[in-house]
């Protein structure tokens, strides 16, 4: 049985609960505390020494700690129904809006949320050691995603999906990054209809939780 290594509350082990009930996969689930600092003690260290949630662990025994390589492994290992492209194009804009999603649209919340909150104090960074955190960082990141929401916007007209004719990880990646945009304050208003039209249609899946 496959044991995924969650945090109820955080975006990046949703992105995997999310791919796995698209996949259909059954899977246990064991909370980590990142509030209080769970992922920090010796005893998550050992299953995870990146300190950072999700991690899974496979049928096969070995630990993957990070979205990109649970991905590479549910599609290989549960190819139906494919979510990382059939074809070499449909692989390449996969890739490429994955890319794009995570490097302008995750990190660039990320980077508001670590570096303007109080409660992240000193966790600028994710990982097992302290960041300061640098509130001009905070600024550029709000900014950032405000930027990436109006392009996601635009690009979504005339398309029911991300990057393909058909659902792929780019979109469950952009829901995440689109619903945890709330953290630095943003959301899709009145001036982003495409996107908030994607995003109902998404969550009419019934995978999204």
């Amino acid at each position: 049985m496959i044991t995924l290594y969650d945090c109820a509350t955080a975006p990046s082990p949703r992105r995997a609960r999310i791919l796995l009930a698209e996949k259909r996969v059954p899977y246990e689930t064991v909370q980590v505390d990142l509030r209080g600092g769970e992922q920090l003690g010796e005893a998550y260290r050992r299953i995870n020494p990146q300190c950072t949630v999700p991690a899974l662990v496979t049928e096969e025994g070995p630990v993957l700690t990070d979205n990109a390589a649970i991905a590479a492994y549910l599609e290989a290992r549960f190819p139906e129904p494919p979510l990382l492209g059939l074809t070499p194009l449909e692989k390449a804009e996969i890739a490429g809006w994955q890319a794009r999603i995570e490097l302008e649209g995750l990190l660039a919340i990320a980077e508001g949320f670590r570096n303007g909150s109080p409660a992240m104090a000193n966790r600028a960074l994710t990982g097992p050691h302290d960041h300061a955190q640098i509130p001009a960082l905070a600024e550029r990141g709000v900014a950032r995603a405000r930027h990436f929401l109006a392009a996601l916007d635009a690009h979504l007209k005339g398309r029911e999906f991300i990057a393909t004719d058909r659902f792929s990880l780019a979109d469950i990646t952009a829901v995440v990054v689109v619903d945890f945009a709330r953290a630095v304050r943003l959301k899709p208003t009145e001036e982003h209809g495409e996107l908030r039209r994607w995003r109902e249609a998404m969550q009419a899946r019934g995978t999204m939780g």
